[in-house]
């Protein structure tokens, strides 16, 4: 799987520069905020902070699995109740927690692109409607669709920060 002897080449050091920073913007969208307004829906979508922050760290830690091992490994558990799973914060979860979690798999996702042997090693998609049939995808490409969903949602999520309290983690 890993091997600690590879050295973290510049394109390993640049995927992983990119990815911390839009995590810390992720991350950002949050400080000071009580366990109540990570939770407030400000906007007429669905989203609150505390329950996007739980989806990018479950999306992030399905891609690793992925990258790891393939679509087996990935374990999506699509059912009638995922949306409620992956995007919300259920009974006894909290922001503290749900940020810890995160942090954890950061830790392993850092871990894995600095050390993997084969950044073209690459796995079958798993059959979905928004995947091509037969489609494979890399370790970079994973780690690029990774820093793509994280980036997307440290929008979101500003956004959402902002419409709270007008805190903004740009500008």
């Amino acid at each position: 799987m890993s091997d600690p002897t590879t050295t973290l080449t510049r394109e390993r050091a640049d995927l992983l520069e990119s990815l911390r920073r839009h995590r810390h913007f992720l991350r950002f969208t949050v400080q000071g905020l009580t366990e109540e307004q990570s939770r407030l829906r400000p906007t007429v979508s669905a989203l609150y902070l505390g329950g996007l922050i739980k989806h990018v760290a479950a999306t992030e830690a399905s891609w690793l699995r992925f990258a790891e091992g393939g679509a087996e490994a990935m374990n999506r558990n699509w059912g009638p109740d995922a949306h409620t799973r992956h995007w919300h914060l259920q009974t006894g979860e909290t922001l503290a927690g749900v940020l810890a979690d995160y942090e954890g798999v950061a830790a392993r996702t850092d871990e894995f692109v600095a050390t993997v042997p084969d950044l073209d090693a690459d796995h079958a998609l798993p059959e979905a409607p928004w995947f091509e049939p037969g489609a494979r995808w890399s370790v970079r490409r994973v780690v690029l669709h990774i820093i793509a969903e994280t980036a997307q949602h440290a929008g979101h999520a500003d956004i959402l920060r902002e419409s709270i309290d007008g805190q903004k983690t740009m500008g």
